[in-house]
């Protein structure tokens, strides 16, 4: 659970972060998106902290984390006119992030019938 809360505090200081220069200048549209990704993803991930540990959840946690890191990273990036994080950097990262909340709704699933 401590990595997860490090992990969740990381993003939730970027979005904030992301927020503010969202704010101040550069491109707006770009870095409120990355602020909406971290500050939305921050939570989910302590959240999923809590609920027990399986391998189902732990990389469902782990891409969340590094699929919202991944594709904010290249946005932030594009953002400030620096360039890219890598050739398709913020597409590999939603596809982390949408399997980080399938795998989410998988351990669910699996939960709810080996309690029944």
């Amino acid at each position: 659970m401590r990595l997860e809360r490090i992990a969740a505090g990381l993003l939730g200081a970027c979005g904030v972060a992301a927020a503010a220069a969202s704010a101040h200048g550069g491109d707006q549209r770009l870095m409120g998106a990355v602020a909406l990704i971290c500050l939305t993803h921050a939570p989910a991930i302590v959240a999923l902290s809590t609920i027990g540990r399986s391998r189902l959840v732990a990389l469902a946690t782990v891409l969340l984390f590094s699929g919202a890191a991944v594709f904010s990273a290249d946005l932030a990036l594009r953002a400030l006119d620096v360039g890219r994080l890598f050739p398709l950097a913020a597409p590999t990262g939603g596809l982390a992030m949408i399997a980080g909340w399938l795998l989410t709704a998988a351990s669910g699933l699996f939960s709810a019938r080996q309690s029944q």
